[in-house]
């Protein structure tokens, strides 16, 4: 029964990005000419993952925290990463966030299309160009007052353990003088595993954290501000954890 589900889960995927290109690209037609930073298309596109998740039968999604007081005072956004299903559910998030995505999901008909016309940022691994690129597409976003959504483990952990977080997320919101938005996510490794591409039935929920400021930070800064979010971020989705399962994950770990 799980496999149906799944399919049927892919097909109601695929649908509603073929569906939903239309939507987006009427509101990027619409929105355009006074909207340089792309927000209310960005938005568009984010709500097609907020459909797809919800026509999911497999997934249960929550979300909670307390949201930024100004959406355009731009942040620069990070959270832990488990799955693929985390931007489907950090989209739930009222506010609007250019994701730094590989490459490769650029180069998908339809959905590359979209992120292109949400002005997402692309970066290729282990290409040095491509990275300043792409920090220069984050400040580029960011001095256009949208908050910008970056993974700092930079690739997805396979284990319950946080991989360490690397220094350009910390580093750019310094030099852009802007807040970090720490997010903990919980319980999307079940959503869909590395290396697979098979739904499977799970909870996830995903919390914002409290913004930290860089106000009077330097260079010198970058480690102590990473550290000090991944921290907060290993001890609140540890948090989300118990509240997911009941407890049992922390009776688990101590069996």
């Amino acid at each position: 029964m799980q496999s149906i589900l799944s399919a049927w889960a892919w097909i109601v995927a695929v649908g509603v990005v073929i569906v939903g290109f239309f939507y987006v690209a009427a509101v990027w037609l619409v929105t355009a000419p006074f909207d340089r930073g792309r927000y209310h298309a960005g938005r568009a596109f984010r709500q097609l993952a907020m459909v797809a998740a919800k026509l999911n039968p497999l997934w249960h999604f929550e979300t909670d925290g307390t949201p930024p007081h100004d959406p355009r005072l731009p942040y620069v956004a990070v959270s832990n990463h488990e799955s693929y299903a985390d931007i489907f559910l950090i989209s739930h998030f009222p506010w609007e966030m250019k994701w730094l995505s590989k490459d490769t999901i650029f180069k998908i008909p339809v959905m590359g299309w979209m992120m292109r016309m949400a002005r997402d940022i692309p970066i290729k691994r282990g290409k040095r160009e491509s990275v300043v690129s792409a920090m220069q597409g984050c400040r580029d976003r960011l001095g256009r007052k949208v908050s910008v959504m970056i993974f700092p483990e930079g690739t997805r952990s396979m284990t319950d353990d946080l991989l360490p977080f690397k220094d350009g997320a910390f580093k750019l919101a310094i030099e852009a003088g802007v807040p970090i938005l720490p997010i903990a996510v919980a319980g999307t490794r079940n959503c869909m595993a590395k290396h697979s591409f098979a739904f499977r039935r799970a909870r996830a929920k995903a919390r914002v954290l409290s913004p930290i400021p860089t106000t009077g930070m330097t260079s010198q800064d970058v480690a102590t501000l990473r550290d000090r979010t991944r921290a907060l971020i290993d001890a609140e989705r540890r948090v989300l954890e118990r509240e997911l399962t009941g407890g049992r994950v922390d009776a688990a770990r101590a069996g």
